[in-house]
């Protein structure tokens, strides 16, 4: 592969990443807690990158492509795990002072991981668009396993530095809207609008 190809690979990886989807907002709800958290939700998503990309070069995600039961499998349980997130987040109490601090912690952070890495990997359309776009550009249309992992790292790498401005330009936005009250309603939104997402996704799962 050369260098224009991965070039133009990782500029197709950019523009799907600003497309907003279920883990833009679980990145932006995870980012309310704190950087780290939101940069572990976003490391889970890149790493949910590698495990399609690992899915597709073994030839398993080809069978959402071929079989509508699997695909409605994933797509059933991805939604039930954006509603949970979603539903979770609403009836949480709100955190006090010793809370906040503690969602800093290495636990907090491996929570956020595990749920960006869930969301990303219970999510069928990134199989799909490694079925259908990877191939394109791959070596004369060979499938190749370590060529195949290459661009799903570059998608990994291009997700994470996405997902990371991101984090961090809400954490400069934050640091202007500290009032509690915005806090609570930004935190509510975004857990709303995973919940949303979880319930769209099982809607359409037909």
């Amino acid at each position: 592969m050369t260098a224009p190809l991965l070039l133009a690979f990782a500029g197709l990886c950019l523009l799907l990443a600003l497309a907003p989807g279920p883990d833009t907002f679980l990145v932006l709800h995870y980012s309310l807690r704190g950087t780290r958290a939101g940069i572990a939700a976003a490391g889970g998503s890149a790493l949910g990158s590698l495990v399609w990309a690992a899915a597709v070069a073994a030839g398993l995600a080809t069978l959402l492509e071929q079989s509508a039961d699997a695909y409605r499998v994933v797509k059933i349980v991805g939604g039930l795990y954006l509603l949970y997130l979603g539903v979770r987040a609403l009836v949480q109490r709100q955190a006090t002072a010793a809370a906040a601090e503690g969602a800093a912690t290495a636990g907090a952070s491996w929570g956020a991981l595990r749920a960006g890495l869930l969301s990303c990997a219970l999510n069928p359309k990134v199989g799909l668009f490694f079925l259908a776009v990877v191939p394109q550009f791959l070596p004369a249309g060979r499938t190749s396993f370590g060529a195949t992992m290459t661009l799903g790292l570059i998608d990994a790498v291009v997700t994470l530095a996405y997902f990371g401005v991101l984090v961090l330009a809400s954490g400069r936005a934050m640091l202007w809207l500290r009032r509690p009250s915005v806090t609570r309603v930004l935190d509510r939104t975004s857990a709303g609008v995973l919940a949303a997402f979880g319930v769209g996704t099982l809607a359409t799962a037909k």
